[in-house]
């Protein structure tokens, strides 16, 4: 075989192999609810 048809199929299978590799498993982001505290405002407000 000549060489360039050696590098396509080289390129060729490399892409093949990193399409079929398993995907990682991104982990999920908790996100806290925000709470505002309690401000003093004097005794009737």
């Amino acid at each position: 075989m000549s060489k360039s048809i050696k590098i396509v199929l080289a390129l060729g299978m490399v892409a093949f192999v990193a399409a079929c590799a398993q995907q990682q498993a991104e982990e999920p982001i908790y996100v806290e609810p925000i709470t505002v505290e309690p401000v003093y405002t004097g005794k009737y407000k």
